[in-house]
């Protein structure tokens, strides 16, 4: 399974080489525009994802265990 940030972005020019085709039909050229909107929207929530965790790390990272056990997702179990 690809679930790797530049695979969103292997997947993003791909679509875009698809909508840049010549001699699509006018349903071809709609069916790839639906296509790539979902795509986006998708594209768009996971990378509003990478961010949150980005961001929970850096917090974490900047401030010590003050925050870590609100944010055991990212910072792991807290130390006994």
């Amino acid at each position: 399974m690809k679930n790797k940030l530049s695979h969103l972005n292997d997947h993003l020019f791909a679509q875009l080489e698809r909508l840049g085709e010549e001699g699509l039909t006018l349903e071809q050229i709609e069916a790839e525009a639906k296509r790539a909107d979902a795509i986006v929207d998708l594209s768009d929530q996971i990378l509003r994802t990478a961010d949150m965790h980005l961001k929970a790390a850096t917090l974490i990272a900047n401030h010590g265990e003050r925050f870590h056990d609100k944010l055991p997702m990212i910072a792991g179990p807290a130390s006994q």
